[in-house]
């Protein structure tokens, strides 16, 4: 009987890390400012039939409609009150959503802003995605309630009430992160309110939540509030699962807030992750491929099992957030490529891919000054994404995640869950190869010169495909193929020049 209630302890402080996507899908994609309509059919049509775990969408909570700029990506952390609509759709259309994605084995993970309230600057009215009122000059936001009580104006020690120093712990979390109305979430009255939405959203089907702006909340406070959450729907996932948890910590190394503080809660994103790689990959400072062989905690990242990982977010791929210059997206495509394809075949951390949309880019002395430019939309509303007859993706929309490269990459890592990190090797420069177990292998040249190299690849012997030239149709490939031998080497060849200077091939791309 004590071994029984040790086991279930053990579970249920492992629970909030793991994002319970259904066996053999080992991948996320952030489906950034989608309609709530569209990421249901996008479930149904890609995301299931293609092995994605599940998607992190926008706030969908009421926010403050901001009009100059006009409608920005950022007006969605501008909370009003926790009801249930913005213009990704209403309520009505995100249980649809829900139910729909859960319906096929996708998951939804809901980027829950429950740090502060709309910024100071709004001033009052109803102009709000539902319309509610609210003052935030006396902090009045009756849709929910809350009063200047539950507000922490009283404990914040700067002058102006903002975080004006970075290396004071307590203004990073008692005070006003860009004038942002900073909730108290010491009191257990806004404890209950944000709990009571967070328990809407798993009430409806959701697996889980990215905790936007962690660092600046207390551990203790968000532990206070995960401890009132309810366990998941029973009608898509075993009793007694507990929601899935990553929380937003940029920790780079030089300030005194750490990821590790927040590891008793849930995962953390792991920013250094995209800096780092994204350097590697430009080869900046003098970095190499070849130093990547002991990649993950050997460069000083979290610990795998509490690190979720990707190249680019929605904030650092428009230059804020972490990482600057060195982030890899959508813009650089062939080191994009590169890097996330890297990403989903390395066993390190739990991997969320991007999905962006593009925006007129504008730069005055280097920075992008349209960095604020909201989704593709008619006067307002978000524009349909429309799919391309190659299945790419129309209206503005970028769906990465559709990528022919990234999608195989996907697969890929579904494919190697679970094998080790095997067989590597590097020209001790930009060509490097690795294997995972004996199921999958990946080469990558990013020098100036051709690779041309016989390795061993740890893989039974036949023809396979690489799926970054192209797919396995049927019995054959539409792109590259790669014959290993029966002692399990293959020679491979990949210019310098070409489009996209990789190649991969798993158990499930041999013929």
């Amino acid at each position: 009987m004590k071994f029984l209630l040790l086991l279930s302890a053990i579970g249920l402080c492992w629970a909030q890390y793991n994002p319970h996507t259904k066996y053999g899908r080992t991948a996320i994609v952030h489906l950034f400012e989608w309609r709530w309509d569209d990421i249901a059919l996008e479930c149904e049509r890609y995301l299931a039939p293609n092995g994605f775990g599940g998607v992190q969408i926008s706030p969908p909570n009421e926010n403050a409609v901001i009009t100059s700029p006009s409608r920005p990506w950022w007006e969605r952390y501008q909370p009003i009150s926790y009801k249930l609509c913005t213009r990704s759709g209403n309520e009505n259309d995100f249980r649809d959503m829900v139910t729909r994605c859960n319906n096929v084995g996708v998951c939804i993970y809901v980027d829950a802003v429950i740090n502060h309230m709309c910024g100071n600057a709004m001033g009052s009215g109803t102009s709000s995605t539902c319309g509610s009122y609210y003052n935030t000059g006396n902090e009045e936001f009756p849709a929910v309630p809350y009063s200047g009580w539950d507000f922490n104006d009283s404990i914040c020690k700067s002058e102006n009430g903002e975080i004006n120093d970075y290396n004071d712990i307590y203004q990073v979390r008692d005070c006003r992160l860009v004038g942002l109305l900073d909730l108290a979430l010491g009191k257990d009255y806004v404890r209950s309110k944000v709990a009571e939405y967070m328990n809407h959203l798993i009430d409806i089907g959701v697996a889980g939540f990215r905790l936007d702006a962690s660092k600046h909340m207390w551990p203790g406070d968000i532990k206070a509030v995960m401890d009132k959450l309810h366990n998941l729907n029973t009608s898509w996932f075993p009793e007694g699962s507990r929601p899935f948890i990553y929380q937003e910590v940029i920790d780079l190394g030089g300030e005194p807030i750490k990821g590790s503080e927040y590891f008793g809660n849930g995962r953390v994103t792991e920013f250094k992750y995209g800096a780092k790689l994204g350097t590697v990959l430009r080869k900046w400072n003098g970095e190499k491929m070849a130093y990547l062989k002991n990649w993950g905690e050997g460069w000083g990242l979290v610990p795998s099992d509490r690190a979720l990982v990707f190249v680019d977010n929605h904030d650092n791929q428009r230059g804020h957030g972490a990482g600057g210059a060195s982030i890899l997206t959508f813009w650089d495509a062939r080191l994009y490529k590169m890097a996330v394809g890297f990403m989903l075949a390395h066993p390190y951390g739990f991997t969320r891919v991007m999905s962006s949309y593009r925006w007129q880019r504008h730069f005055e002395n280097g920075r992008d000054v349209n960095d604020w430019i909201g989704p593709p939309n008619d006067s307002g509303v978000i524009k349909r994404v429309t799919i391309n007859p190659d299945t790419t993706c129309g209206n503005d929309w970028v769906c990465e995640h559709r990528w022919r490269q990234i999608r195989n990459m996907v697969a890929f890592r579904n494919v190697v869950d679970g094998q080790p990190f095997t067989n590597w090797w590097d020209n001790g420069s930009n060509q490097v190869a690795f294997g995972r177990g004996n199921k999958g292998f990946i080469v990558f040249n990013n020098d100036d010169r051709p690779l041309s190299s016989t390795l061993q690849t740890g893989l039974r012997a036949g023809t396979y495909c690489d799926v970054i030239s192209g797919d396995k149709v049927g019995n054959s490939c539409t792109g590259i193929t790669v014959n290993v031998s029966g002692d399990g080497n293959a020679h491979f060849s990949i210019s310098n020049s070409a489009e996209d200077p990789f190649i991969a091939i798993h158990a499930e791309s041999k013929l």
